[in-house]
């Protein structure tokens, strides 16, 4: 079997909440008449979404000709030709990440088998989840507090998670990253409410954003430690380790941070610095389905739980299952779906996709998930082409 040829295209909508809901697809098609379709990363929205496509086009030539069940191979061959130009970076490893997702999804249907049996089987059968509620619907602890308890109560989940940057309460200057007394007041209000409003047996995570210096995440950090948080995620910005393993030494709130680092070696600096209490990876662009379970391993060495990232359709949502099926040190997944209203629709599978807080793995060869063609192209993103 070979590779004949490779398409993408974006699909999605700037909805609220949403962070973009923008995301790459990639198939690669075979002369056996297998094709594999990937998911990955649009960078948010915007003009990236096009430097995805762009480098997935430019990446094309090297795999045409290639089986495309030799992944690993294709895959270190992509990142190792582009080294010197970026492959381990944005946006560059996003396109790498949704050119491997096809690819195994090939190698199950030729196969016969889901992809996490590709992988070394499976521990679970169904994937915890939590729904990144974002905010009230409004900047009151009032709001948050409403907002948790509905979806705890409605929807069954056993987690969730809020954001407490840009809440437009009591800022004091939009470049500089140091939480003023009545800002910092707020933000502790909003997540005492919350848990409050929830208790103590439902797990409860609260999102920075990169968006606090240092001593701010630290006060936060140790103001609301008897809260016990599931965890304080990226308090302060990623590209500075050093800094996020000083925030960590200073509290017993949990920290976790990794939707903006890559591959395994990035990985591998959090952890040696001992930067994270729980890595998030995000797997539509951290460097694959192979690489996420690299990614989880090596964390499992350093007894730290995996909680990925996840901003995904159902198609890279399934993929990112497959790999929290496989490891033993899977924690729960991100949902952040919830209020998108045609993201179950976007997709064909074992459908409802989310029931009582879970995921649930598919069993069908490859991913499992297939795009809804006629869907995805009133959903074609600034008037891209659709696949042929």
């Amino acid at each position: 079997m070979k590779i004949t040829d490779i398409q993408s295209c974006i699909i999605g909508r700037e909805e609220p909440h949403s962070g973009g809901c923008v995301w790459t697809f990639v198939r690669v098609y075979t002369d056996a008449g297998i094709v594999g379709t990937g998911e990955c990363n649009s960078a948010a929205a915007g003009a990236s979404g096009f430097a995805v496509k762009a480098a997935i086009e430019a990446m094309k030539p090297t795999l045409i000709g290639h089986d495309p069940m030799d992944t690993g191979p294709l895959y270190e061959l992509l990142r190792r030709r582009g080294r010197y130009g970026g492959t381990s970076a944005a946006p560059l490893i996003f396109a790498i990440t949704g050119i491997e997702n096809a690819l195994y999804d090939i190698t199950g249907k030729a196969l016969g088998v889901p992809v996490y049996r590709l992988l070394g089987g499976k521990y679970r059968d169904k994937i915890r989840l939590y729904a990144d509620l974002h905010a009230g619907e409004e900047e009151t602890p009032e709001a948050y507090a409403e907002k948790a308890a509905e979806v705890v109560g409605q929807e069954g989940y056993s987690a969730v998670k809020f954001d407490v940057d840009h809440t437009g309460v009591g800022k004091l200057d939009p470049w500089n990253w140091t939480v003023g007394a009545k800002e910092m007041s707020h933000v502790i209000a909003l997540i005492r409410a919350t848990r409050e409003a929830i208790g103590f047996d439902v797990d409860l995570a609260i999102d920075c954003h990169g968006q606090f210096d240092v001593p701010s995440a630290i006060t936060l950090a140790k103001a609301v430690e008897d809260l016990r948080l599931m965890w304080l995620e990226e308090p302060v910005p990623a590209e500075n380790v050093d800094a996020l393993a000083q925030v960590k030494a200073s509290t017993s709130t949990v920290i976790c941070s990794g939707e903006n680092q890559y591959t395994r070696f990035e990985f591998l600096e959090l952890l040696q610095r001992q930067a994270v209490d729980v890595i998030m990876p995000d797997l539509s662009k951290a460097g694959g389905i192979m690489e996420g379970k690299r990614i989880a391993e090596l964390a499992d060495a350093f007894y730290v739980p995996m909680a990925p990232h996840n901003v995904s359709s159902p198609l890279g949502m399934m993929a990112a299952c497959h790999v929290c099926a496989s490891v033993p040190n899977f924690f729960v997944l991100e949902f952040h779906g919830r209020e998108i209203p045609w993201w179950n629709d976007l997709c064909e599978g074992d459908k409802p996709f989310i029931r009582d807080g879970y995921m649930h793995l598919s069993e069908r060869p490859g991913i499992g998930v297939e795009l809804n063609d006629e869907v995805a192209k009133s959903l074609l993103w600034r008037g891209d082409r659709y696949f042929d």
